[in-house]
Order: structure tokens, then C-alpha cells, then sequence
């Protein structure tokens, strides 16, 4: 039976494997054609950034603090980054096999799942930190 590869062994196969790094400046430049990617292709992330939009816009509107600032930029993020993930989970999984597989179907599910479970957790906070001043607001114009 051989012998488990030592840390280092593992260490240099990975680095054999890997393409060298680039600059900093082509990360960069990697990472917004990684997001074009999903705005362009993903319907979505598009609806996400519209719902992302508005939401600024109310924000702005109602005037928020730092912290509720904080809240909703955190929850849009959340959402964008899950989406984003959710698109990785679908290109491995289609790169892998085009063939119809449970475990291809699991992955996606579950990949989409976390999704959902970042958006109700998004419109959560947006309840939270939007609603009590938008009500007030309301309140204030129809009285």
C-alpha cells in the first residue's frame, strides 16, 4: 500500500498543477469579467441589481444612518455573492457532466437553496431597517 503524500508533496503537486499568479492589477481584471459574466448571462443577478437600485434610492430617500447603511449593503452583498457562487456550482457542475444526474441536480438545488435562503434573508433586513422609517414617512405625508 503506498505511503500518504506528506503535506509538502501535496503543497508542490498543487503548485505543479496551478497556473503561476499573474499581477494584482489581473485579478482585478479577472474578477469584473467574472461579474460581467453573471450579469450578462444570469437573469437573476439583473433583477437583483434593479431591486438594488430602488432599494438605494429608498434609502436615500429616507435618510438612513451609517449602521442601517451597513445592514443593507451587507444584505445586497449577501444576495450578489450567493448568486455568483450559485453560477460557479452550475458551470463545475455542467463542466463536469452534461448528463442528467441526481447528485448534478442535488448540487444545483442545494446551490440555488442558498440563494433563497440569502435573499429572505435580505428582504428580512430590509423590513427591519427600511419599514419603521418608511412607515413613519408615509404617515407623514398622508396626515
Amino acid at each position: 500500500m503506498p505511503r500518504p503524500a506528506t503535506d509538502s508533496e501535496t503543497d508542490q503537486i498543487i503548485r505543479d498543477l496551478r497556473p503561476p499568479k499573474g499581477k494584482l492589477a489581473d485579478s482585478f481584471v479577472h474578477a469584473w469579467a467574472g461579474m460581467r459574466y453573471v450579469f450578462c448571462s444570469e437573469r437573476n443577478p439583473r433583477i437583483y441589481l434593479i431591486v438594488s437600485l430602488l432599494v438605494t434610492a429608498l434609502g436615500i430617500w429616507l435618510r438612513l444612518a451609517p449602521a442601517e447603511w451597513a445592514l443593507i449593503i451587507a444584505a445586497m452583498a449577501f444576495v450578489f455573492a450567493g448568486e455568483m457562487l450559485n453560477t460557479v456550482v452550475e458551470l463545475v457542475v455542467d463542466l463536469i457532466t452534461r448528463d442528467q444526474h441526481p447528485l448534478a441536480k442535488r448540487a444545483k438545488d442545494v446551490a440555488a437553496g442558498a440563494v433563497l435562503v440569502a435573499s429572505i434573508a435580505a428582504a428580512a433586513v430590509g423590513i427591519v431597517v427600511l419599514g419603521p422609517p418608511l412607515w413613519d414617512k408615509l404617515v407623514a405625508l398622508f396626515a
